[in-house]
Order: structure tokens, then sequence, then C-alpha cells
């Protein structure tokens, strides 16, 4: 099953590196795009859950690190759910 990593900017301007088991993410997310903050959380969420999901189905168990990631990027975007129309960019896809 082909993995990749994202790169996105938040808000602050600071990056994160993000994994996926599966290249579902470019169904949801395309590089050089800024999302609405609750968006891009929403997207990222339905991609990753699908990817896991893709991870049991082929090896009878979900992936724990899809699921790890998600529940990292849940935890960044709540420091930023007060902002002023905050927006998340992604940089990059690395395959």
């Amino acid at each position: 099953m082909p993995e990749m990593r994202f790169r996105v900017r938040w808000p602050d301007q600071s990056e994160s590196l993000c994994y996926s088991p599966s290249l579902v993410i470019k169904d949801f997310l395309e590089p050089g795009q800024s999302y609405p903050l609750e968006e891009f959380v929403s997207r990222s969420r339905e991609a990753l859950q699908i990817a896991s999901e893709r991870v049991r189905q082929k090896y009878g168990y979900t992936c724990s690190s899809a699921m790890s990631k998600l529940a990292d990027i849940e935890a960044v975007a709540t420091r930023f759910w007060d902002d002023d129309a905050p927006r998340v960019t992604v940089i990059e896809f690395i395959e």
C-alpha cells in the first residue's frame, strides 16, 4: 500500500509533516491550497479515516499511525479555533 507524507503550514506559520498510509489524501487536499481551519481538519479526518480503513481491509487492523496523526492535527488545530479566519496551507506532498 503506497504511503505518503504531506507538509502543512498552520496559521502561526509553523509547519507539520503529516503521514497517510494511502494516497487517498490526494482526493481531499491539494498542494498550494489554503483551507479554512475547520475545513482542513474535516478533510484530513475523512481522508485519514478512509486510509486507515483501507489498511484494515488489507491487513486486518487499522493504521495507528494515521489515527495518531489525526489526533495531532486535531490537537494543533485547537490552538487556532479562536483566531479570526484561520487557514491552513498544504505545502507539498512527499511520496
